[in-house]
C-alpha cells in the first residue's frame, strides 16, 4: 500500500520513448495510483510512457504510412501483405526498428521462427538498449533453436496477451511455470497475477534465478521493489530501484521506469 497522504496523481520525469531509443531527452508523464492507493505495477507505468516514434531514426511520413498499413494488414490476418508493407516501410527508414520489430512478430505468427529471430536481432542492432519485447524474443527463440526450450513456446507465451479472463490467465500461467520452470518470462507474468506479497516475491525470485534476459530481469526487479514497498521496506525498495537505474546492463525502458518510480516514491 502507498504511504498515507500520498497524492493520487503525480507528475514524474521519465525518458521519452524509453523502451527503444538512446535519446536522453525527458518529458513529463502523468503517473497514477489506483483507487485503492495501490502503487501501479511497472508494466502499467510503462504503458504511460510515450510510444515509440521517430526518436532520431529519420522516419519519413511515407515510412510511417507503410508501417501503419502493415500493422493493419497483420491485424486482419493478411500476413503476406503485412510483410510486404513492413518491408517497404523498413526500406524507407532503414534506421527505424519499429517495422522490423513488427515484421518479426508477423513471421512468428506465420510460424517461421527462424525469420522472426533474424528480424528481432536486427531490431536490437538498431536499438541495442532494447525495443519492446525484442530482447525477450531473441533470448527465448535462441533457446528454442538450441533445443533448450520447446519450439513454439515464445509464440504460445505471446498469445497470453489476448487472454482477458483473470482466472483463465492465472491457470495458464500456472501451467507455464509448472512445465517450463526455467522460462523466466513465465515467472514474471505469473508474479503479476499473485494476490499476496509473499507469493509474488516467491515467483519473482524464481524468475530471477532462471537466467532472464535483460528486459525481463529489469521488470522482475522493479516488481520486487514494489513488493518491498508494499511490505513497508521503503529503504530496500528505493535501493533496489536505484540499482536498476544505475546498472549499465539495464535496458533503457527499465532504467527509465526505475527513475520514474524513485521520483514517485520521493513525492510520498
Amino acid at each position: 500500500m502507498a504511504a498515507p497522504g500520498v497524492v493520487k496523481a503525480l507528475v514524474l520525469l521519465a525518458a521519452i520513448s524509453a523502451c527503444g531509443t538512446d535519446s536522453q531527452s525527458l518529458r513529463r508523464v502523468p503517473m497514477f495510483f489506483d483507487p485503492t492507493d495501490r502503487l501501479l505495477n511497472p508494466e502499467d507505468l510503462q504503458k504511460s510512457l510515450p510510444p515509440h516514434q521517430d526518436a532520431g531514426w529519420s522516419v519519413t511520413p511515407e515510412a510511417k504510412t507503410w508501417h501503419e498499413l502493415g500493422r493493419a494488414a497483420g491485424a486482419e490476418g493478411d500476413y503476406n501483405k503485412a510483410i510486404a508493407h513492413l518491408t517497404k516501410s523498413a526500406g524507407l527508414a532503414p534506421r527505424w526498428p519499429y517495422p522490423i520489430y513488427d515484421r518479426a512478430f508477423t513471421y512468428l505468427l506465420m510460424k517461421q521462427p527462424g525469420k522472426a529471430l533474424e528480424d528481432y536481432r536486427k531490431t536490437l542492432e538498431l536499438a541495442p538498449r532494447g525495443f519492446f519485447t525484442a530482447m525477450t524474443a531473441v533470448h527465448t527463440l535462441t533457446r528454442e533453436e538450441a533445443g533448450d526450450l520447446p519450439p513454439g513456446l515464445y509464440l504460445a507465451f505471446m498469445t497470453l496477451e489476448s487472454v482477458e479472463d483473470a482466472t483463465q490467465r492465472r491457470g495458464i500461467l500456472q501451467q507455464f511455470v509448472d512445465k517450463y520452470p526455467t522460462f523466466a518470462p513465465g515467472w514474471y507474468k505469473y508474479a503479476t497475477v499473485q494476490e499476496s506479497l509473499a507469493d509474488r516475491l516467491t515467483a519473482i525470485e524464481r524468475g530471477l534465478a532462471a537466467d532472464p534476459d535483460p528486459q525481463t530481469k529489469g521488470m522482475l526487479l522493479l516488481n520486487k521493489a514494489l513488493v518491498l514497498h508494499g511490505a513497508g521496506d521503503y529503504g530496500g525498495s528505493q535501493a533496489l530501484l536505484r540499482s536498476v537505474a544505475d546498472d549499465p546492463q539495464s535496458t533503457l525502458a527499465t532504467e527509465a521506469l526505475a527513475k520514474a518510480m524513485v521520483a514517485l516514491a520521493a513525492k510520498q
